[in-house]
């Protein structure tokens, strides 16, 4: 799918939600603190992330996002390499490697 078909679709699901709860399009971005427009926007498949996420909390489906987006978890080998650190940022040692590898095959 691209990106403007699964917009629409999430659009299309966030209106089944809303439908389901009963709620108009007004009465949604009312409690959501959103204008009408805004709401039907987002139905359309534009919306913003800060959009998506006020209505997925107020139509009760925010729980969801943790499918969407799994926490990533630490395999019991890599926690013991760790040794208790948490990972703050990427190294981009390998980046690094493959950047030298290919400029010195150029040559």
């Amino acid at each position: 799918m691209t990106d403007k078909a699964i917009m629409v679709e999430l659009g299309k699901r966030i209106r089944a939600h809303r439908l389901k709860n009963n709620q108009t399009q007004e009465e949604l971005a009312r409690k959501t603190m959103l204008s009408p427009s805004t709401v039907k926007s987002l139905e359309k498949g534009r919306a913003k992330l800060s959009t998506i996420i006020a209505v997925l909390r107020e139509l009760n489906t925010l729980e969801g996002l943790d499918a969407f987006i799994p926490e990533q978890t630490v395999s019991p080998l890599q926690l013991a390499k760790m040794s208790g650190k948490k990972r703050q940022r990427a190294s981009g040692k390998h980046r690094a490697k493959e950047t030298d590898s290919e400029s010195s095959s150029e040559w």
